[in-house]
């Protein structure tokens, strides 16, 4: 067991009984089985971005208060190795957070840190706005139902509204700083 998973579960897992939930009620409300969501919570299973967003929705919070246990809190320097991060997806893709989970904090900003192949894992939308930077490699983005590959150097802009999605087309790391408004991640 991951001790990233096992925190992000044992979050999950509290918020689920303070909002006075059964499981299956949360499974149900995020479209997923039982099953998967025990092994989310026991630190088994490591959740998409896109069943990380549904569960966070189903429990009425964002995905960022679900690690605000071990974000380092109202700082204004986020430390290289200390910053707060999730893998969001088999491929070994992470995800590291660039502005510490707060109260009162009207923006997100992460480092997506993406495997040959690794991506969302599926469709997302939500409300707010995106706007990102490709550091290093290669990103195909879909957004609206149109594919958009980036290369180091390009960015994007887009209402989070529209179904998106992303992965790492190459057969290097991507690297891409993405920051969203309001915090959904």
């Amino acid at each position: 067991m991951n001790g990233e998973e096992a925190a992000l579960g044992g979050k999950v897992r509290s918020t689920r009984i303070i909002k006075g939930l059964k499981l299956r009620d949360l499974a149900g409300r995020a479209g997923c089985s039982e099953s998967l969501l025990s092994k989310i919570e026991n630190g088994r299973a490591s959740p998409s971005l896109a069943m990380l967003q549904r569960i966070a929705a189903s429990l009425d919070v964002t995905v960022p208060a679900l690690f605000a246990a071990r974000a380092a809190g109202e700082g204004i320097v986020g430390r290289a190795g200390e910053r707060p991060s999730m893998r969001i997806d088999a491929k070994g893709s992470r995800l590291e957070q660039l502005v510490p989970a707060g109260a009162g904090r009207s923006l997100e900003g992460n480092l997506h840190i993406l495997a040959p192949g690794g991506g969302s894992a599926g469709t997302l939308a939500h409300a707010g706005e995106e706007v990102g930077f490709v550091l290093k490699g290669e990103l195909d983005l879909t957004v609206d139902g149109e594919t958009h590959r980036l290369r180091t150097g390009d960015s994007f802009v887009f209402r989070s509204e529209l179904p998106h999605s992303y992965r790492n087309p190459g057969r290097t790391e991507t690297r891409v700083v993405w920051v969203s408004t309001p915090p959904t991640f």
